[in-house]
């Protein structure tokens, strides 16, 4: 099975092309196998490219752990990066289906490649119900902004928004290793989250720019994560922290954020790069 490995700002997965190879049976222990650091590919992940029936294309997106999510914001840009530089689609304008729904991506192509990719993220969801969390208590309520959490003594406040998966963003004056490395998957599995979460820490270095350490669900700490990055730029709006327009830099590279007042959409822009293809072993 030919597989193709690409990253958006340090967030990498295998992408297969479902287009023309043929899949195994079982997607999630490929997904884990091929995630393997040490004895496979090695990779957040697994991406799966599908034809769609509404869309230039569909995305299916596996966790290191074979957990499968609706959404990876870097991923869709490598998917439309693939789409484009192999000939699935020559539009510059694309439209992915996700499980989150069909997404539009603007490309920027140079020397007949793409480089850059601006994704309409949609509309933030905010409903503690719909994210979902109850950390705010049983009782949905409509925004969950700087609700007090305590793990393993420290005390911290989280602010909770759906990019299609679950985000809990949390502001500090240093995103260290104990919190991302230690209280990150404690607060990934807290009960309260009855799908799990993803949760970022973020510096604010000023109301335009912050830094951002991520604890991906499924996933352990990745280099950068898209849907996070949007969820922290509707965050720092919510808790007064940042403007609408952000420049988030994470691990692996840096992100354009803006959360549209007019439409209620959020836009990312970030890169997009093709880092090898190989053969995996069908047996």
């Amino acid at each position: 099975m030919r597989f193709t490995k690409m990253h958006g700002a340090g967030n990498d997965y295998v992408y297969v092309n479902g287009f023309e190879e043929k899949l195994p049976e079982d997607v999630t222990e490929l997904a884990v196998a091929v995630s393997d650091r040490r004895f496979g590919v090695g990779s957040d992940g697994l991406i799966l490219i599908l034809p769609s029936t509404v869309a230039d294309a569909r995305m299916r997106m596996f966790n290191a752990d074979g957990s499968e999510s609706a959404m990876c914001g870097n991923g869709i840009r490598c998917v439309a990066k693939y789409v484009y530089d192999h000939g699935i689609s020559k539009h510059e304008s694309l439209k992915i289906e996700t499980g989150a729904g069909v997404l539009s991506l603007e490309l920027k192509v140079e020397n007949s490649l793409v480089h850059q990719v601006r994704v309409d993220m949609g509309e933030p969801i905010l409903q503690s119900d719909r994210i979902p969390t109850n950390i705010a208590g049983t009782e949905p309520i409509s925004k969950v902004v700087n609700i007090p959490i305590e793990f393993d003594g420290h005390r911290l406040f989280a602010t909770c928004v759906s990019m299609g998966n679950p985000h809990c963003v949390i502001f500090v004056p240093e995103a260290t290793d104990e919190l991302v490395l230690k209280i990150g998957p404690q607060i990934e599995r807290d009960p309260r989250f009855p799908q799990r979460t993803n949760v970022e820490f973020i510096e604010v270095v000023s109301p335009n720019e912050v830094r951002q350490r991520t604890w991906e669900r499924g996933s352990g700490e990745t280099w950068a994560c898209g849907t996070g990055a949007s969820a922290v730029c509707v965050a720092g709006v919510l808790t007064g922290k940042t403007n609408r327009q952000i420049l988030n830099h994470l691990r692996g590279g840096d992100l354009h954020l803006h959360w549209d007042e007019v439409t209620n959409r959020v836009f990312m822009t970030g890169p997009a790069v093709e880092v090898f293809s190989g053969d995996w072993p069908s047996t």
